[in-house]
């Protein structure tokens, strides 16, 4: 009996040793897993860790590079992270940072509070005009400030023009109808005198041509200024031309003892608007002879060159300042204002020659030198008739 219990009990201790043993394997084989796992676990945090975030958001480049604006990214350290060509252009970057102080300072105010601002400032740029600029700043992400600005300097100027030639057209109206007011006045006092009623009344009239030619350009040059091909166009001889604009100064012409030579080829044609070219070319060869001193010789010429016909106009006046030279065509500018009252001149008819040029696919160039004279050259594309037009 005592043998069989000992028996029993030998049996149950390796059994227990056996369940030991089993325990101890699975124990190692678990925590081998998850010592496996967590290290894998790790490295894998680890690796996401090293996997820099994209700063500029996914689609966001193709999106700024459409716009028209010039594109600024500043991240949180203030560092310039993408800029665009235009804004480089203006001046608006140094290296990878911010070159103006305003705008610096909107980046800022953004970060700031979030809301979006706007400024415009001007940049002054060494040996040149300065330019106008328009910013807008916001915040694109946690990150990301945005930066769009427009060069807004060619609306600037057209706004400076258009103010200018209000004022100035308001100028010009108010002189001769100032000065019809005074003559009727004039007129009536001197009711007994028919004398001074007749000079009186031949002022009235010199100034209502004034007028009357003044409000006939502004028309002209608010028709022309979209520099827009005409609808009206035809085939037109440039000899037909020049002997009407000759024509049309004649009588100023022989009161001052100028000639006016011309010499041109009798095949010459161009096709644009005729009322246009008409008054461009008169307006030149009008000038010449308004400016020339009397006893001398104004020239209008014409000469295929390259497929463009050459009109020219020279005189031999007073010329034009060198620095003067790149405003003759502007409305309402006048070299000499005294002159130009003198003479009845609007300060019109040049800018009216750029505007017809541009609008019949050509071009205006001036040669002036004081003292000598001056001469324009009109320049219009060149147009080869066909027989059956040639022959109307």
């Amino acid at each position: 009996m005592a043998e069989s219990v000992e028996s029993l009990r030998t049996i149950s201790d390796v059994e227990l040793s056996e369940q030991l043993l089993i325990a101890g394997v699975i124990g190692i084989v678990v925590g081998a897993a998850l010592t496996y796992f967590w290290r894998f676990n790790e490295k894998r945090q680890e690796e996401q860790v090293d996997v820099p975030t994209p700063i500029i958001p996914p689609g966001a480049d193709a999106v700024l590079s459409m716009l028209s604006s010039s594109v600024i990214l500043i991240d949180s350290s203030d560092k310039v992270v993408k800029a665009s060509a235009p804004a480089h252009a203006l001046g608006l970057i140094n290296g990878d940072r911010l070159a103006i102080d305003e705008l610096i300072d909107l980046v800022r105010q953004v970060r700031r509070d979030g809301q979006v601002r706007e400024r415009e400032f001007t940049l002054e740029v060494r040996r040149t005009a300065p330019r106008y600029v328009m910013a807008r700043v916001a915040q694109l992400n946690s990150r990301l400030i945005v930066i769009l600005a427009d060069d807004r300097t060619r609306e600037r100027r057209l706004e400076s023009i258009r103010r200018d030639f209000v004022a100035n057209v308001s100028h010009e109206l108010k002189t001769p109808i100032g000065a019809i007011q005074l003559l009727a006045e004039a007129v009536g006092e001197a009711k007994d005198d028919p004398a001074s009623v007749l000079r009186f009344s031949a002022r009235m009239h010199t100034e209502s041509e004034r007028l009357t030619r003044l409000v006939q350009q502004i028309i002209d040059l608010s028709r022309l200024q979209q520099d827009v091909m005409s609808d009206d166009s035809s085939m037109l001889k440039v000899g037909d031309l020049i002997g009407e604009a000759c024509e049309h100064s004649q009588t100023e012409a022989e009161r001052k003892n100028i000639a006016i030579a011309s010499q041109y080829q009798p095949d010459l044609f161009i096709h644009g608007d005729r009322d246009q070219i008409h008054a461009a070319v008169s307006n030149l060869v009008e000038n010449a002879v308004t400016y020339s001193p009397a006893d001398s010789k104004v020239s209008v010429t014409a000469k295929s060159i390259d497929g463009e016909i050459h009109i020219v106009v020279t005189d031999h006046g007073i010329g034009i300042p060198n620095e003067e030279l790149g405003r003759i065509f502007e409305r309402f500018y006048r070299v000499d204002p005294a002159r130009a009252r003198a003479t009845g001149g609007t300060g019109l008819g040049l800018s009216i020659v750029k505007h017809v040029a541009a609008s019949n696919g050509g071009r205006v160039t001036v040669w002036s030198e004081q003292g000598q004279g001056s001469s324009f050259t009109l320049i219009l594309p060149a147009f080869t008739p066909d027989l059956d037009e040639e022959n109307l």
